[in-house]
Formats: structure tokens, C-alpha cells, sequence
């Protein structure tokens, strides 16, 4: 039973760091690709995410209305832009496979 609490102990500590370290890192065609692919699986989500900011924002009528175009535009942009990543993830365009959107992903901040 120690030797188990031991081993997940370690486990833990070394997602930390490696969590830490991901952060740290400067852009490179791996993460230009997962961001792209992120972007395509994600982007729907940025109808339901805009209806309920601008429902909090402002109002649910304006939820209703403003944020599902809003929602709808953004989940255009998004899917695209996860198309054009994952398509043009080797080549280093925009300079230093800088993100062509942000947040880069759905779910960071504004």
C-alpha cells in the first residue's frame, strides 16, 4: 500500500512539472497542429459559450438574439481557423506558428 501511495505521489509531481513546463514553451508545428485540430472539435462550442456570455452580459433576450449571431459568426471564424492551422501546421506562417486567433482556444479568457 505504501509503495502504491509512493508511486502515485511521484506521478502527481511529475504531471506538475511537465504542466509547467508546457506552458513555457515557445510555439512550434505540433502545437500550431493540436491547436488547429482543438479549434475544429471545439469551434460549435463558441454558439452556446456566446449566447450565455452576452445572457450575462447584458440580458437573455439579448443572449437570445445578439450573442447567437455572435455565436454563429465566431463558430465560423474558429473552425476555420482550426482548418487553416492544421492544414498550414508545418510551415512557420504567421511568423513563429504564432496563433491566427485569439484566444487560441475556446475555453481561455476573453
Amino acid at each position: 500500500m505504501k509503495n502504491v501511495l509512493k508511486g502515485l505521489i511521484i506521478c502527481v509531481a511529475i504531471l506538475m512539472v511537465l504542466n509547467i513546463a508546457a506552458s513555457s514553451y515557445a510555439q512550434d508545428p505540433a502545437k500550431k497542429l493540436g491547436r488547429g485540430v482543438a479549434n475544429i472539435l471545439t469551434g460549435w462550442v463558441e454558439l452556446p459559450k456566446n449566447i450565455y456570455d452576452t445572457s450575462v452580459e447584458d440580458n437573455p433576450l439579448s443572449g437570445l438574439t445578439i450573442g447567437l449571431a455572435k455565436g454563429l459568426g465566431m463558430t465560423i471564424v474558429r473552425t476555420g481557423a482550426g482548418v487553416y492551422e492544421t492544414v498550414t501546421f508545418p510551415f512557420p506562417i504567421p511568423e513563429g506558428y504564432a496563433p491566427v486567433l485569439e484566444p487560441e482556444f475556446v475555453f481561455k479568457g476573453k
